[in-house]
């Protein structure tokens, strides 16, 4: 006969010595809380400050006047402010397009290098992040003065464009590289076996596989471009300025035109509408699972 199992009565947390701290538990909670909103704060309070400014009646950062609308109506109205504007839009798109273009079939040829050729290239690739601001500002600064006998008027549109270019380029590899290993490493053999061109395999199919990883290095590299100051002071010249450039030779002045927060607070609403809308688009396409 089987013996019979005796139930026991089962020994709670507390019999071994364990105490719930409920008081420490709660403030533990709030301490987080607090933590985590003060994080925020501290990475949101200038946009904050300038969303606060750009709707001040004075142009004075010292004292709020009164609410107005006014600095969004006339944020165009200087005609300096506007060239920069245009002129910062003009360099960071054509610098984001072009480095995204090669960047993205490097990336891939990168990719499908041998594993010791691959890292050699990705430290040369790596080394411009690494490179203080104003580092590759001088250095490109000393280059294009190397042309000045070749054309006196050199700096300017085509320098500050070169240099954005040359700057935002590893952003792009380094985006692009992370969704090619998440692609079957195959893809590009597979369809080269079915008769397609390599050229045509990279265009449809693996650049659709992969476009995640271009339009997130594409929006990285255009907000780097547009927020850029010390590369395109080092590589500007001929009245050629860019927004931050302009901001800069404003400073010196008692208070900063008003319109330059009515525009940076606008751009910054934009910028957050179309990550949402993104965001929404992404979650919208996911295909469902299938149900047994």
């Amino acid at each position: 006969m089987m013996n019979e199992v005796k139930n026991y009565p089962k020994a709670t947390l507390e019999e071994y010595g364990y105490k719930e701290y409920k008081a420490l538990n709660i403030i533990w909670k709030i301490i987080k809380v607090i933590l985590i909103l003060f994080a925020i704060f501290m990475l949101y309070i200038a946009v904050i400050v300038i969303a606060i400014q750009s709707f001040n009646s004075s142009a004075s950062t010292s004292e709020f006047q009164g609410f107005t609308f006014d600095n969004y109506l006339q944020m165009f109205s200087r005609r300096t402010l506007n060239n920069s504007i245009k002129n910062t839009f003009l360099v960071s798109i054509i610098a984001t397009i072009i480095a995204a273009f090669f960047g993205t079939f490097i990336a891939i040829g990168i990719f499908y290098l041998p594993p010791k050729l691959k890292s050699r290239v990705m430290l040369l690739n790596n080394i411009p992040l690494l490179n203080a601001d104003i580092v590759t500002g001088v250095s490109l600064m000393l280059i294009f003065s190397l042309l000045l006998p070749i054309h006196r008027q050199i700096f300017g549109f085509w320098t500050i464009l070169i240099a954005h270019i040359f700057f935002i380029f590893p952003y792009i590899i380094l985006s692009v590289l992370p969704k090619m290993k998440e692609i079957d490493p195959n893809l590009m053999d597979a369809s080269m076996d079915l008769g397609v061109r390599p050229i045509r395999s990279v265009i449809r199919v693996i650049i659709p596989a992969i476009r995640g990883g271009i339009f997130s290095g594409v929006i990285l590299a255009f907000t780097i471009s547009f927020e850029d100051f010390v590369v395109g002071y080092f590589t500007t010249g001929n009245g050629f300025n860019t927004l931050s450039i302009w901001i800069y030779t404003s400073i010196g002045k008692k208070s900063l035109f008003p319109g330059v927060y009515a525009f940076s607070t606008a751009l910054t609403v934009v910028s957050m509408i179309l990550i949402i809308i993104y965001a929404l688009f992404k979650k919208g396409r996911k295909p469902h699972a299938k149900k047994n």
